[in-house]
């Protein structure tokens, strides 16, 4: 499951307008509304291919999941053993938008979408040939480092196109595109298994990342004009993002998204084999309950656009979210433990909900205070927000399966650490309370 993103209410406050040195400048609308840079335009077929870009992770990542339990009975293996295929896919999604990010800015946007699309397709026939649950594990590593670049260039593609208000709009687009790819994603996969068996979803993976590489070579063009390239590479990205780190604030809400993500990973890596394995539910049962966590998610993260941002503190907000999923985290913890006896699947559902619909709170509002602190490196800022987020969430599988199939207790303390560490870096280094006089966020 992909973070859901900056709120576009919040991207419109990032000073956007300003032209940088390897950006078109907004052209003025009527009334001086930014409109699309250079008269671009977004037909809908532009705008569903960025949307499948965007949502690839979430279909990469999610699609599988009903199927962990029958990868792990087919190799013999642990939980644990093949929850790390979920870690290695996570650490090359961290790497590789770090890695492609710089590479788009070098060589032009469609070369390397174009290669690690295509690098994707290859990767996905490979894990649906793995011969073991190692070889599958290298496999899913290669196929999250080429999937990468579908993430980080889709966004700047969107940020060559548009600038101000326009940009924001779009982004929103984007969101109730790629917001489904988390919602369906399980159900589909959940229903491929009842014609084949789990190589049958890699190869579904692969068929769509082949369509998707077709379409985006013949109808995407290139929107990083020759002049407004530069050679930096990732050289240049990485002396940038050490820079953001020096910033104690952008420091903090990054930690406080990475280990936000984290506790979601938690759930998502998990979630199959206790639904499955210590419930005893179908992988249809599972992809139904997952797909209702995932419209929380969704829903959460509109009523936060629509409805909190720009009328209450985004600070507020984070608090409020951490709040609440550090309650669920608690009771999630005192069910699996067995402290109030035999728990159904009910209650240990309901409180799985309200956590995963609290992070539309966190994870978009900290993305956005962070974009805030860093308008002037906006790209690496989001690169590393997003590439920190999948190499902190990459740790939750292994904490997750320490214990063996038969218990729920270590996916219900990985979160509560994760959410406590994250109240922590929200407390010491964002420091609301003390910013609030100075200036609002």
């Amino acid at each position: 499951m992909s973070d859901p993103g900056p709120s576009p209410a919040a991207e419109a406050r990032i000073p956007e307008t300003t032209p940088g040195p390897h950006r078109p400048g907004p052209a003025a609308g009527p009334g001086g509304e930014a409109r699309p840079a250079g008269g671009a335009r977004a037909g809908l077929l532009i705008t569903l291919i960025l949307g499948s870009l965007t949502a690839l992770p979430a279909l990469s990542m999610d699609m599988y999941l009903p199927a962990l339990p029958d990868i792990g009975a087919a190799y013999g293996s642990p939980a644990a053993q093949v929850q790390l295929t979920l870690t290695a896919c996570l650490l090359g999604l961290a790497v590789g938008q770090v890695v492609a990010g710089p590479m788009s800015d070098q060589f032009g946007r469609r070369r390397p979408l174009l290669i690690g699309m295509a690098g994707y397709v290859l990767a996905s026939v490979a894990c649906a040939l793995a011969p073991g649950v190692q070889s599958l594990t290298v496999f899913r590593l290669a196929q999250g480092l080429a999937g990468a670049a579908a993430i980080v260039i889709a966004r700047a593609v969107v940020r060559d196109m548009f600038d101000g208000l326009a940009m924001a709009r779009f982004f929103s687009t984007l969101m109730l595109i790629s917001g489904l790819a988390p919602i369906l994603a399980p159900v589909f996969g959940g229903q491929v298994l009842r014609f084949t068996d789990w190589r049958g979803v890699f190869l579904v993976l692969a068929a769509f990342g082949l369509v998707t590489t077709l379409v985006t070579a013949r109808c995407l063009p290139e929107t990083l004009e020759p002049g407004k390239r530069h050679s930096g590479g990732v050289p240049d990205a990485l002396r940038t993002m050490r820079g953001l780190f020096a910033d104690r604030v952008f420091t903090g809400y990054l930690l406080v998204g990475s280990f936000a993500f984290a506790a979601l990973f938690a759930y998502v890596s998990a979630s199959s084999f206790v639904v499955q394995e210590i419930y005893g539910a179908s992988p249809q049962t599972f992809s139904l309950l997952f797909m209702v966590n995932s419209i929380g998610l969704v829903a959460f993260g509109q009523v936060n656009g629509k409805l909190l941002v720009g009328r209450v503190s985004l600070d507020r907000v984070i608090a409020a979210g951490l709040a609440v999923i550090l309650l669920s985290a608690v009771a999630l913890l005192l069910m699996t433990s067995g402290v109030f006896g035999r728990v159904g699947l009910v209650p240990v559902s309901a409180a799985l909900f309200v956590l995963m619909s609290a992070m539309a709170l966190v994870l978009p509002n900290a993305s956005s205070q962070g974009l805030m602190r860093a308008s002037h490196a906006a790209g690496s800022a989001s690169a590393l927000l997003g590439a920190s987020q999948f190499l902190v969430g990459s740790l939750a599988p292994p904490l997750v399966g320490v214990a063996g199939e038969d218990t729920a207790v270590p996916m219900a303390v990985t979160q509560l650490g994760a959410v406590l560490l994250a109240i922590v870096s929200f407390a010491v280094f964002c420091r609301p309370g003390r910013r609030r006089g100075r200036t609002r966020m």
